[in-house]
């Protein structure tokens, strides 16, 4: 599966499954593979840039790793760009009434929000350099959470139900040919191997398949922890919490041995349980799942960055 072969990545998933880092892994090895790399972040509040132990940035696209530029979305800087570029308004100093008229029509009317921010991100990826290139080789979107991807991804179909002729209408139709097409645009949903991540992973297959156009692209499933002991090993630890085993153990360590029997038996049970969920991911939501381990690790930075790259790399390829 080449998925870094497409131009635009969206990145979604359950809150704290690891889809910022999954979205920084994903850019980081697109830029190592000499892609000039553009990484969006939806969420204003989001942390994406400390993947690449970088400050937050702005609208305007930073370099923030040799190759690989970050921005984050934002609203009132999205409809100032799209007055001035696709309506020709000079830029304001305050669109405080502009961004009043807005509010309200965005109220009333589905789909003006996303198509802003859906928008901003298929004008990235439809740019060109003056050589007539791409101006971004790949660009990787840290969506929001579930709930709202779906709506952010239909939104140029419901606005393009809304109006049937003229500029934004035109405007829909050249995003459509772009979030559309699946050699050039896919969705990396991110979950781990726990209930409440997978339920929700379905819950968002099915609408998503129903409502949008946009192609599915993988599951990458997150935090899988390594099969340490098998069967064999299960009734070795067995037999050893017997009491004159334990005896003889605790005479040749000097320690009482039960903690690491219970530690052992505990990490059996927990894989099995997450390998139970895993199976009904894979029943229900037919895509190919890539898996990065669990990696214990405190703090996220370029470190854990280049390990989550190192991981999707060997499963990419």
């Amino acid at each position: 599966m080449d998925l870094l072969a497409r131009q635009l990545l969206f990145v979604t998933g359950k809150g704290g499954v690891g889809k910022s880092t999954v979205s920084a892994a994903l850019a980081w090895l697109g830029a190592t593979a000499g892609k000039r790399t553009l990484a969006i972040e939806v969420d204003p509040k989001g942390n994406l840039t400390a993947f690449f132990e970088h400050g937050p940035v702005g609208y305007q696209p930073v370099e923030v790793q040799p190759g690989l530029w970050a921005m984050t979305e934002n609203l009132e800087k999205a409809l100032e760009e799209y007055l001035r570029i696709q309506l020709r308004m000079p830029v304001l100093s305050r669109i405080g009434p502009v961004a009043r008229v807005f509010d309200f029509v965005a109220t009333a009317a589905p789909g003006v929000r996303e198509i802003l921010v859906t928008g901003k991100i298929a004008y990235e990826a439809r740019e060109r350099t003056a050589g007539g290139g791409p101006r971004w080789d790949l660009i990787v979107v840290d969506c929001q959470a579930t709930g709202h991807v779906v709506a952010q991804l239909e939104a140029h179909r419901t606005i393009a139900e809304l109006v049937q002729v003229g500029m934004v209408r035109n405007q829909t139709e050249w995003m459509a040919e772009i979030l559309e097409d699946p050699k050039r645009t896919g969705v990396v949903i991110v979950a781990t191997p726990e209930e409440m991540p997978v339920a929700e992973t379905i819950d968002l297959y099915r609408p998503f398949q129903e409502r949008t156009a946009v192609d599915l692209a993988c599951t990458v499933v997150n935090r899988v922890l390594p099969e340490l002991f098998g069967r064999g090993e299960e009734e070795v630890f067995e037999a050893l919490t017997q009491p004159e085993a334990t005896t003889v153990v605790k005479g040749e360590i000097g320690a009482d041995p039960s903690p690491f029997w219970e530690a052992a038996r505990m990490a059996v049970n927990l894989r099995r349980t997450r390998a139970t969920h895993l199976r009904r991911l894979r029943e229900e939501v037919p895509l190919p799942l890539v898996y990065v381990p669990y990696l214990f690790v405190r703090s996220h930075g370029m470190r854990t960055t280049r390990q989550v790259a190192e991981y999707l790399s060997e499963e990419l390829t």
